[in-house]
């Protein structure tokens, strides 16, 4: 599940694309307050952005310039402005892609899902490291860092976050978890590993990781 986020005045539009999205297992955040894109921008912490061009106040130019002073987030732009300077313009401010309207939601479904795969590679690592959105788990040192902060991991902090990262976003059942971090002839307390997740958590929050490892009731857990 990958958060998104929707800034357009459009609201028919916006509600369309919201409910595609949603279909897909996505956390979809509508921009309401179009004068305050920056604060909500922080508050949601996107991993993708659905940007228009034609917005009241300032227009989405603006705002896309506004918001690569502070993070690399992917940006598409959803336009019906065609002009070639007006793409030229959004991709030279840092939009990964640019949408001309109208468009077909099942394109833009598509588009927003490669976009996804491409940033976002959960199995991609070098061979000490595996990187998530700012997240890098140095797999040599059992050490995990967050923009400017790091901890160290004790053994079962630093597996269950190893299983979590390399799951490619994909729900990991407690079974699995529990066959993994202990020997499967050894009975354990089904209580042991949700001691251990909270514990996760608990450190995780120290580096502002409050929501890092989200559970799914009856499923498992996931990392954001």
């Amino acid at each position: 599940m990958f958060k998104i986020m929707i800034i357009e005045d459009d609201v028919a539009l916006k509600d369309e694309i919201a409910g595609e999205l949603t279909k897909w297992g996505n956390n979809v955040h509508k921009i309401i307050n179009l004068a305050n894109i920056i604060d909500e921008f922080k508050s949601f912490n996107p991993q993708l952005i659905l940007l228009d061009i034609n917005l009241p106040f300032y227009d989405g130019f603006y705002w896309c310039s506004e918001i690569r002073k502070i993070s690399k987030v992917p940006i598409i732009f959803l336009s019906s402005r065609n002009s070639n300077m007006d793409i030229i313009m959004g991709i030279n401010l840092g939009a990964d892609d640019y949408i001309q309207k109208p468009f077909s939601i099942e394109i833009l479904v598509a588009k927003v899902n490669a976009l996804l795969r491409r940033t976002y590679n959960f199995s991609e690592q070098t061979s000490d490291e595996i990187i998530h959105n700012e997240v890098t788990l140095e797999l040599s040192t059992a050490v995990l860092s967050y923009k400017q902060s790091t901890i160290e991991l004790s053994k079962n902090e630093f597996k269950i976050l190893k299983i979590l990262m390399t799951s490619n976003g994909k729900i990991v059942s407690r079974d699995k978890l529990m066959k993994r971090l202990w020997d499967n002839d050894w009975y354990v307390d089904d209580n042991t590993l949700t001691v251990n997740i909270n514990r996760l958590r608990t450190r995780l929050k120290q580096i502002g990781l409050d929501n890092f490892i989200q559970t799914k009731r009856g499923l498992g857990y996931i990392i954001m």
